[in-house]
Order: structure tokens, then sequence, then C-alpha cells
């Protein structure tokens, strides 16, 4: 009995010193009073060069250098145009959507009332005991693969860490993760092994950028009842865990610390999504430099333990950490040191750049990859790759969405006329498993790139995104937002078409809906005396139909009569040469 306990005291020791060995957090000012100091100034504000272990290269951890030595978008990237959105994690436990650990501790909000009912209120029950529950004990990156590939995928883009802060890995710089709580799995090991097995592409997505004034909610209380002004479980210190299961587990780690003494944290902290005010939190100027370094870190540990080929930032501005909307607090130059260390672990391991780094919002620069989020860009965009983003319901799983096939080949459609690519979020369930609605949906999709891929995989826009209605003096489009009725139910006709150019270099025409037998369809800028696209067309053919087309062009356009059998799905794509 005495080996055991002091076994055990020996590992809460070690787990009380875990974080500190690798990167230990500095001391923290007590707060002040709510909404009491000014941000500091962004402008005069230096940029901090964080001291990271880089991996030697000839990329070091500026952006002119990135530039300068990045050899361009993989091929690979360019060939597979439709990847699966694997944007799963503990979160999904709440069954109430996206950001449900910041919303269980606002109470006008869905995920309060389904903590308090299944965990307690987050004053004594919060985000951590979420943690301690979830065990997806169904999830099966394995199954799960093969059901994407077979969905036509190429690519996945995988949960490392979300705005919750919680790693999917074992983490060597975050003691909250998949491995000591919760499942202890790892979880990101297990989709790595899964997707090299099935010759499957995959990166890994890091949202915990802004995860330090995100997390601002679980420092509050209630404003009124039963439980009026009893802080939420943010403001727990290590010691607070004596005796109880997270005992050796700081919750600073987990829930950083409270900056709402900055002017306009609290306020923002309590809207559906603002980030605080541009600038810099002067105050913790030392607690801000270790948290990039630590963001860092784990980025880089994942590089290091996983080779993935490409990794993913979140945000709204022009990269991680530049004081302003969600890099707000501090200026560093942590993104390009993970970026220059990222590129040079490739050239080590693989003998040339073929990954990427996705930074939302960083315009035009080599080396980047860029994401629409919910909506398509009305023309071409050909400035830098980009993948085009979004949820079938929501990023995490809630009851009641709406799954449609026929949205989602529309939206890659969308995507790939325009140069993008596509990459799509099938939430699973809180188990892991998927349900039968989107096992169905996925399915019908691979059917229609079983037929259709050719126009898909490896294309590149035409001259023209598209052609057809118009709509208040714009062209007709697939509504943005999240994928659900509004996308489903939403009507295309027989002209709207979208173009894209095959590796083969023919041109293809899809067709938005699949028109009824014997009908016409005219593509009008295919037109004779169409003077920027006409050129004699010699062959035209229906992807998945082995007739003979009639089709003839004239200076009206390109008519095409379909089949009298027309046993389609969704949309058509006609290979024109």
């Amino acid at each position: 009995m005495r080996t055991k306990n002091l076994f055990t005291i020996l590992f809460l020791l070690q787990l009380s010193i875990y974080a500190q060995d690798k990167n230990p957090i500095p001391a923290v000012p007590t707060p002040l009073a709510v909404n009491s100091v000014p941000m500091g100034d962004l402008e005069t504000f230096p940029e901090v060069k964080l001291d990271l272990p880089i991996t030697k290269g000839p990329f070091e951890p500026t952006w002119e250098s990135i530039e300068k030595n990045y050899p361009g978008e993989p091929d690979w990237l360019r060939d597979a145009k439709f990847g699966i959105w694997v944007h799963f994690g503990p979160q999904a436990a709440g069954e109430s959507g996206d950001w449900y650990a910041r919303n269980l501790y606002k109470k006008d909000k869905v995920a309060y009332q389904n903590q308090i009912k299944k965990y307690g209120h987050p004053s004594e029950s919060g985000y951590k005991e979420v943690l301690r529950d979830w065990n997806p004990t169904k999830l099966d990156p394995e199954k799960l693969t093969k059901i994407y590939k077979d969905a036509g995928a190429r690519f996945l883009m995988i949960q490392g860490v979300h705005h919750d802060n919680y790693d999917l890995w074992n983490s060597k710089y975050q003691p909250w993760n998949s491995v000591n709580i919760g499942p202890k799995r790892d979880l990101i090991g297990e989709w790595a092994k899964a997707c090299k097995a099935a010759g499957m592409r995959y990166g890994v997505t890091f949202h915990h950028e802004y995860t330090w004034w995100w997390w601002q909610t679980a420092f509050g209380s209630d404003k009124e009842g039963a439980k009026k002004g009893i802080p939420y479980d943010g403001h727990l210190t290590l010691a607070d865990g004596k005796g109880k299961w997270w005992e050796g587990y700081d919750p600073k780690m987990l829930y950083g610390i409270d900056l709402r003494e900055y002017k306009g944290v609290e306020q923002n902290a309590h809207t559906d999504w603002s980030p605080p005010p541009a600038g810099i939190f002067s105050n913790h100027l030392e607690y801000a430099k270790w948290y990039t370094t630590n963001w860092a870190l784990r980025m880089m540990d994942v590089v290091k333990n996983y080779d993935p080929d490409f990794i993913y930032t979140d945000g709204t501005v022009q990269g991680p950490f530049t004081g302003d909307g969600t890099g707000t607090g501090i200026k560093a130059n942590a993104m390009q040191s993970v970026m220059a260390d990222f590129y040079n672990t490739a050239l080590q391991r693989r003998g040339k750049v073929n990954t990427f780094s996705i930074v939302k919002f960083r315009h035009k620069t080599n080396g980047t990859v860029n994401t629409e989020e919910f909506g398509i860009p009305a023309e071409i965009k050909k400035d830098q790759p980009w993948i085009a983003e979004a949820p079938v319901g929501d990023w995490f799983y809630a009851p009641d969405f709406t799954y449609d096939s026929g949205m989602m080949i529309r939206y890659i459609i969308e995507a790939i006329a325009r140069d993008g690519n596509a990459a799509i979020c099938i939430s699973l369930l809180p188990d892991g498993s998927i349900n039968e609605e989107s096992q169905k949906m996925l399915k019908e999709v691979g059917n229609w790139m079983h037929i259709n891929g050719e126009g898909v995989y490896g294309s590149h826009a035409w001259v023209i995104p598209a052609e057809g209605e118009m709509v208040n003096g714009k062209l007709k489009m697939l509504p943005g937002g999240k994928l659900g009725q509004n996308q489903a139910e939403f009507k295309f006709n027989n002209q709207d078409i979208r173009f894209t150019v095959g590796k083969n270099k023919k041109l293809y025409a899809f067709c938005m809906n699949v028109p009824a037998p014997n009908s016409q369809i005219k593509i009008k800028c295919l037109a004779k005396n169409e003077k920027n696209y006409g050129k004699k067309i010699v062959t035209v053919k229906l992807l998945g139909y082995k007739g003979k087309l009639k089709w003839t062009q004239s200076d009206e356009g390109l008519v095409i009569t379909c089949p009298q059998n027309m046993p389609f799905n969704t949309a058509i794509a006609f290979e024109i040469q």
C-alpha cells in the first residue's frame, strides 16, 4: 500500500511540474477592476522575436525568407480539389453546435442550459468536467478515412486543438490533452496512421491563437438567480485542485488568465462574435510572450511527431499575434517561426517542400494558402491557392441538421469554377460515430464524383467561372453560410452553368441541375461569334452517358440536346473539346 501511495504522490508531483519543465508560466499580476485599463498602442509596440528551436534550413522566421524560399503550391493540392474537414473534439459533447466551451458560461445560450442538465452549474462543473467525461468510444479514424475516401475526398483537415485549448494528441507542452484527460487516446496519432495507410493527404488545424481572450466568459458569474455572483471555474488555481480529480493540472493552462481589466474584453466576451479592441495587453507582456511561445511549441510538436502535409491556423487578420482582430494582445513572429520550422523539417524529411500553411486572411504571400469560410468569391481567384470551407449544419454537432448531398456537390462546383478547393465539415456525434444521414449523403457525393471527377480533380478555372441567371445584376450562386436547408432547397435551372478546365486540357461545363430528358441547354459564351472564348468545337460528351449527343454550335451559343434517359443526380457535366 505504501508503494502504491508513493507512486501516486510521485505521479501527481510530475503532473504539477509538467508544463513548468517545458515552458513555465510566468507570474501573473493580480487582476485590476474590470474594464479599467486601456489596451496598449498597437502601432508603437515592436514585434517580439521569439527564441524557438527552429529546424535548420534555408527558411528563416521572417515573411521575406518564407516568400523567397517557398517553391509554390504543391501539385497534390491542385490535384485534390475536395477534402473533408474533421472538425471534432470534446465540444461535440454539448450537442449545442459551435463554441460550446465558451457559450456554456453564457446564461442566455442553449449551451448553458445543456451544461447544467448534463454536468451541473458552471461554477461547480465547468468545461474541465466536460473534458474529464468525454470519451468518443466509437471514433474509428481508419473506418472514417475509408468513408471519406469513397466519397471522393483527397485530403483531410483534422482538428488538433480548438479555441478550447485542449490538445488532441500526446502533447508535450499542454497537459490538458486527450492522452491525459478524457479518452486517454492520441487522436491525432490515430488519424495520421489512418491517413498514411490510406494514401490520404492530411493537415492538422490549430485554433488556439485567440484562446486567451475567447475564454474570458469562464471568469464571470451569473448576474441573477440563486447562483448570482458565484465565480465560474475559470478562477480556480492549481492549489484549489488538491484532493480533486484534477489535482496537479493547472486551470491556467486550460482557461488562461483573467484579462477583463482591459477595456472592451468583458463587453465583447458576451457578444456572439467580437474580438477585443485592437491593441496590446500591456500589463501582461511577460505572460503574452509565454503564451505565444507555448502556442508555437505545440504546433512544432505536431510537425515533429506526426509529419502533416499542411498546418492550419484560424483567425480574421493577416496572421496570429498581429495585435489586431483575432490576433489582439501582442505582436510576435510566432507564425513565421512555425512556418520556417515546418518547411525546413519538410526539406530534411522529404527532400522537398510539398507542404503548405493555411493562414486565414494572409493575403498574397507565397508560402500560405488562404480560406473562404462559408461563402465563395463571385469571380475567379488566382492570387494565391485557397480552400472554401463550410460545415453541414455547424462546426460541431447539434440536432436537426439538414443532410443533402446536392448542396455539398454544388458548393464544390462553385469553388472549383473559381480556381479554389473545397473542404466540408461533416460533424460527428459526441461518441465519434457518423450518423446514417451523413453516410448516405457522403455515399451520394462519392457516386457523383465517380462520374464527374475528371472535371474536378486537377482542374483549374477557365477564362470565366460561370454564366446563367442574374439576380439584381449579379450572377445567381449557391447562398453563403453554413450548409443547411437554405442551400439544400436553392433552385438552379438549365442555364446555370459553371466551367473548369481539366488536367486533360478539355473544357468542362457543369449544369447546376439535372435537365429534363430531351430538353435543350444553350451555353451562350461558346457561340461561334463569341470573340473572347469562341473556338470551333469538335466533340461534346455528357459524363456518365455512353451514347452520342445532339449538339450544334451557332452564333447564339452551343446548344446541347439532352438524351431521352437522364438517370443523374444534382448536376451534370459536359466534356467539350
